[in-house]
């Protein structure tokens, strides 16, 4: 299994400002399928630059209804059914996003969602899906209906928290996992209403005891104060591999013993899946790896180029 961040951006001003990628990140390789989860503004040109092609795509999740996990939804399930020509695919959501909710959503139109089959997601509600186990969790944020998701494939558990204030309950959401991946948009303990900050990621980790312990959806004021700083700081209190995630990162996965993930930086590229020229790009190269090392974004993470 691969996991792929097109982006590790997260809030309205990161989206706007594009200081990190909003992209959303991939699940490739699950059960043989390939997932799109919360694809952001820049998802497809994202998919992109780092090489990959959205037509391969078998599945599009989108948690709630805010412009930066949902604006590019639309046009990768265009990808996904071959131009609205073929059924093809899942599109997975949470009741705002595919129906509406009070003044939230829908964000996918009815003519988006006619040719795949679609999965309304609700927190504590169990789904079969192309080999794997979904189960919806709850959050705490803006749009009451927004969900996270733990996917459960052949006992390998992967958690999504999307955006969410810390509560009580989250831990139990989550127990289990074997990867964590959350939103976390603030440093040390700087959180604000339905967020999580670097000191709620703490007793969130502390709770579920993952194997592994991501970070993403990350804001300007996270990205201010070092995000690898936050992570070891998360690594230090709780003893779980924490990692903060940066545009481009692509993070291959041992089911038998997932802290023993490779970690490759996705070069900025002219796929061979696109016929646009190298000069597509040229403006956009300052947002991936060598973008962050040159704004200090970390400074100690040994990593590997493809």
């Amino acid at each position: 299994m691969k996991l792929t961040f097109l982006g590790s951006g997260g809030g309205r001003f990161s989206a706007i400002s594009q200081r990190r990628m909003t992209g959303g990140f991939r699940i490739d390789n699950l059960s043989g399928k390939n997932y799109h989860i919360d694809p952001g503004p820049g998802a497809l040109v994202r998919t992109y630059q780092f090489g990959l092609d959205p037509r391969n795509i078998n599945g599009v999740f989108v948690s709630h209804a805010h412009t930066d996990h949902y604006n590019d939804a639309e046009i990768l399930i265009e990808a996904m059914t071959k131009g609205m020509t073929k059924r093809n695919g899942t599109i997975i959501g949470s009741p705002s996003v595919l129906g509406g909710y009070q003044k939230w959503g829908p964000c996918i139109s009815k003519y988006h969602q006619s040719m795949s089959d679609k999965l309304v997601l609700k927190a504590g509600e169990v789904s079969e899906l192309d080999g794997f186990t979904i189960k919806g969790t709850k959050t705490f944020h803006g749009d009451l209906a927004g969900v996270g998701f733990q996917i459960d494939y052949k006992g390998f558990k992967i958690s999504y928290t999307s955006d969410t204030a810390y509560f009580d309950e989250l831990v139990d959401y989550h127990k289990g996992s074997d990867i964590l991946i959350a939103s976390v948009l603030r440093p040390g303990i700087k959180s604000i209403n339905g967020h999580m900050s670097t000191f709620n990621f703490i007793d969130l980790v502390k709770g579920v005891k993952p194997k592994v312990a991501i970070m993403t959806h990350l804001g300007l004021k996270m990205l201010a104060s070092n995000p690898l700083t936050e992570a070891k700081k998360v690594n230090k209190e709780t003893g779980v591999k924490t990692v903060a995630a940066f545009d481009g990162m692509s993070l291959n996965i041992n089911y038998n013993n997932p802290r023993k993930f490779k970690m490759i930086s996705l070069k900025d590229v002219n796929s061979n899946a696109h016929s646009c020229n190298k000069t597509l790009f040229k403006n956009e190269r300052k947002n991936t790896f060598q973008g962050v090392i040159d704004n200090r974004e970390f400074d100690e993470l040994k990593i590997g180029k493809k």
